[in-house]
């Protein structure tokens, strides 16, 4: 057993980290402020209820590209100027963004060229948001011209406290297969591999008959007959990624050298956008910013909720973020759009901040009585100041208020989940043995069960370092590098417990399969091979003899030939395709760990394994909690706070002793969180 205990691998002398927001007092609260789509008279007012609510910050000019840039080259800042000096009056900063997610008509009028292709060919059109082609020098031109413009007039204003370059990066315009695209796509190939002997070699392209003999042969992989190059639609995946983020640094590199001293950020979708690898975006942020919307008609959401701020979080580096949107009630974007229920948007915000955000924003402050999104729900409703979740905002404007202490303070981490884009965009593409093997599907099946057992999760890049984290999980790691593989081995033979899930350590980052079989790249870490997939029929399903009460378990989707070469067999399959034959293994590797499971177990099945694992990492879930409760813990300079978010329909009794500090009251021996609600424990 690895001699180590749950640690905060982020920890450090100084106690605190530097706040996300550095000239602003507190934690951030607010939302997308969009004055542009109402007349002047309302602005006072709106100033007037943010006070009210209690909101310190807000992003302004996001979606204004046409009212501040009406022609090419003729600007009006006067109404921004008025909005500005009427929120710096009132103590409100300022995110003050750049509009470069939606360039006004007269661009794609001016720059038919710079219109985005899809896949099939259809050339889209305006009307919309992020209509233009990423790689469009046009758009690159005019994005530039009015960040600096802004930069220039507002660099040093009094209200503002930070820069908000673009807006969803890869949202609706991720990918681009036009003419611009293809150009711009060789020349990202041609600095990757420098010749195309290199690029043949990398991409297999003496398969079907694919060798390029000419730089002007190779196009993105556009909609063909059959399943196209799966190395070549890797590569589009990066040169598209690249693509954005190259237009941000572009923007941040001007307001940089014109703004100095105030941070740049944008807002990402983290765990929710497949397209963009943020573990390469981190390190060119000032300060890491996140949208979440709840996935609203799932019963799990709020964990759901959970693993994308700890995603935001661990992306950040262990370092405090910024949540820039959420909702207060239903957007208007799903299939059906769930109000939330009383006490749903307090106990959201809360588990953001939780979760390491030291800033709480929504999407937006008053709600649009045009254009698409009218009916997403927003800080002051269609109705007004007599509605429910306008009293909600003001109460929860007060509690954060209230929990300013808990800025900087850091997230305490029980295990890491690995979470690599690259190996999510490999997975699903196609032919693969089977089409239910996804990679958002593992990875939340056990987060799950670990935020069940009230274990609090980092996520980390496969190549990171893994030292600080007793137990870590690869729950679907398809493409793994030799860089990962090697990284793993490490870990575990310096004393760490590592749980691997099937269908892992397969390809390289060419999605060329590893030689020797499989499981490749993790065949010696894990001790074992697999001789062949066994995918399950639809609905199919497979007995093991686990560890669950009665004696078994039951798992679907997925079997596997495996064959053991140094692992310990701790439970077999009893029927199927691989019936008699290991299903999970255990294998000693140096001073540690590594368990794999060739199957789909899910919930109290998966416990059982997880249950053999959190005992050689020396994990202990913490007991006597109910299943509804969420706990985590953030720790500063000389105090811990205990979050504790009651997610069920009955009084939850902790034990626990200290201030707590939504209600202001001591606690001694226990912690009572009432049904539906939050409360934070204050203790030395």
């Amino acid at each position: 057993m690895r001699q180590l205990t749950p640690v905060d691998p982020h920890d450090s002398p100084a106690g605190r980290l530097a706040p996300v927001v550095p000239r602003l007092a507190g934690i951030a609260y607010g939302g997308d402020y969009n004055p542009e789509q109402w007349p002047a008279e309302v602005w006072r007012e709106d100033v007037a209820l943010m006070r009210e609510a209690g909101v310190n910050l807000v992003s302004v000019g996001i979606f204004a590209w046409a009212m501040l840039e009406p022609a090419p080259g003729r600007y009006d800042f006067g109404w921004l100027d008025r909005v500005l000096e009427l929120l710096d009056r009132a103590g409100i900063g300022v995110d003050l963004g750049t509009p470069t997610a939606a360039p006004p008509p007269w661009f794609l009028h001016r720059n038919p060229q710079a219109r985005p292709v899809t896949r099939d060919g259809r050339v889209l059109g305006g009307g919309a948001r992020q209509s233009f082609c990423p790689s469009s020098p046009a758009y690159a031109d005019a994005a530039a011209a009015i960040t600096e413009r802004l930069a220039r007039r507002y660099a040093g204003h009094p209200a503002l406290m930070l820069w908000h370059a673009h807006n969803e990066y890869g949202g609706a315009n991720a990918f681009c297969y036009c003419p611009v695209s293809a150009a711009a796509f060789r020349q990202w190939l041609r600095a990757r591999y420098g010749t195309l002997e290199a690029l043949n070699e990398a991409w297999g392209t003496a398969f079907w008959s694919q060798r390029y003999g000419d730089w002007a042969e190779i196009e993105p992989p556009v909609t063909a007959p059959t399943a196209v190059n799966p190395a070549q639609e890797l590569d589009f995946y990066r040169f598209s990624a690249d693509a954005h983020l190259a237009n941000f640094r572009r923007e941040r590199d001007i307001l940089h050298r014109l703004s100095p001293g105030t941070p740049v950020t944008t807002n990402f979708m983290l765990a929710n956008c497949k397209n963009i690898d943020y573990w390469r975006w981190a390190g060119e942020l000032d300060l890491i910013s996140n949208d979440h919307y709840l996935r609203a008609e799932r019963a799990d959401n709020h964990i759901e909720l959970a693993m994308c701020a700890d995603l935001t979080r661990s992306v950040a580096g262990g370092r405090p973020w910024l949540l820039l949107e959420h909702s207060t009630g239903a957007v208007n974007w799903q299939p059906r759009n769930i109000a939330k229920r009383p006490g749903e948007l307090r106990r959201n915000s809360l588990a953001h901040l939780a979760r390491g955000a030291d800033g709480i924003m929504f999407f937006q402050w008053r709600a649009s009585r045009s254009g698409a999104e009218k009916f997403h729900s927003a800080m002051l409703p269609h109705g007004g100041t007599g509605t429910r979740i306008w009293r909600d905002v003001v109460d929860l404007g007060a509690t954060v208020r209230g929990l300013a202490d808990l800025r900087g303070s850091r997230v305490v981490a029980d295990a890491a989940v690995l979470w690599d884009w690259e190996s999510w965009w490999a997975l699903e593409l196609d032919w693969r043995p089977s089409v239910d093997v996804t990679f958002r599907e593992r990875v939340e099946a056990y987060y799950e069960r670990l935020w069940r057992a009230h274990l609090t999760v980092d996520f980390a890049h496969p190549a990171a370092s893994l030292d600080a984290y007793p137990l870590v999980i690869a729950p679907s790691l398809y493409l793994t590098t030799p860089a990962a593989a090697q990284n793993l081995r490490r870990y575990v033979a310096g004393g760490g417990t590592l749980v691997v899930s099937y269908f892992s350590g397969i390809v390289d980052g060419n999605d060329a399969v590893h030689p020797g079989g499989y499981p490749g790249a993790l065949r010696e870490l894990l001790g074992l091979s697999v001789e062949e997939f066994l995918p399950l029929r639809a609905g199919e399903t497979v007995r093991l003899n686990g560890s669950a009460p009665d004696g078994g378990a039951t798992a679907d989707v997925w079997a596997e030939r495996v064959v053991p070469a140094g692992a310990a067999v701790e439970w077999s399959y009893l029927d199927g395709p691989a019936a008699g034959l290991p299903a999970v293994t255990r294998h000693r590797y140096g001073r540690g760990t590594a368990w794999y499971v060739s199957t789909r177990l899910s919930g109290t099945d998966l416990d059982g394994v997880l249950a053999r694992a959190y005992a050689d990492a020396g994990v202990v879930p913490p007991a006597g909690v109910p299943d509804a409760v969420e706990l985590v813990r953030r720790r500063g300079q000389g105090v811990e706070y205990l979050i504790a978010i009651n997610h069920g329909e009955c009084d939850a009794r902790l034990p626990g002793a200290g201030l707590e500090m939504t209600t202001g009251t001591t606690v001694a021996g226990h912690l009572v969180v009432p049904a539906g609600e939050v409360r934070v424990l204050r203790t030395p």
